[in-house]
């Protein structure tokens, strides 16, 4: 018996027309069979994006209007909360632990993490120390080795106190004392002024001990 030959034309769903098998778009879902076609031949679906097209582009243009509307009333609502900076401390909150994650770097290169509280990182992040890497995470900017250097280096090698050559560091506020290892609490001195002024305030040391002030 002779095979029966595929055939070359098929009815189109729209126009019910007989129309050959190129006029008709190949289906290309997983469960379509190697020669299927679609039922709306090349002609009718363009004829049916013709009329769908005018519609389609009315809505978008709705769509867009809308989306502009609420723009303009979020730009114009009052008392909109503000959106903390990367470096505004506000933006810092308390893990679960009620802590926040201090993460940085020895001087070997190695990554370290550590939990502290919530006003520490505060005042770290303030005194350009740390700087805000998430809402429950700040990293130290510095090594102990690249601290020291970065302070000598900022007061060119010049005390604080006397004004000699200075190759230590001294805390203003005295870490006894609720002082940090940072920027802005840290300065440049001798070792004699260094020895001197131990535990004492600022204030203090400059009024009664202080080089400058010695007869």
């Amino acid at each position: 018996m002779d095979e029966t030959e595929p055939p070359i034309t098929k009815p189109c769903a729209s126009c019910k027309q007989m129309r050959p098998l190129s006029e008709f778009l190949r289906r290309t879902g997983r469960r379509a069979s190697a020669g299927s076609r679609r039922g709306a031949c090349r002609t009718c679906r363009k004829a049916r994006i013709a009329k769908l097209e005018p519609q389609t582009i009315a809505a978008q243009g709705e769509k867009v209007k809308t989306e502009v509307e609420k723009a303009r009333q979020l730009r114009t609502t009052p008392h909109m909360p503000t959106i903390p900076l990367p470096n505004d401390p506000a933006a810092l909150k308390k893990t679960r632990q009620g802590t926040v994650w201090m993460r940085g770097k020895t001087d070997k290169g190695r990554r370290w993490y550590q939990e502290i509280e919530l006003e520490l990182a505060v005042t770290l992040v303030n005194e350009h120390a740390a700087v805000i890497v998430n809402r429950h995470t700040i990293r130290r900017l510095f090594s102990n080795k690249e601290f020291r250097r970065y302070i000598l280096e900022r007061d060119n090698h010049i005390c604080y106190f006397c004004g000699e050559f200075g190759d230590t560091i001294d805390h203003m506020l005295p870490r006894a004392k609720g002082g940090h290892t940072t920027p802005l609490n840290c300065v440049c001195a001798c070792n004699a002024c260094n020895q001197s002024k131990a535990d004492q305030d600022l204030h203090a040391f400059m009024n009664n001990e202080g080089p400058f002030f010695k007869e």
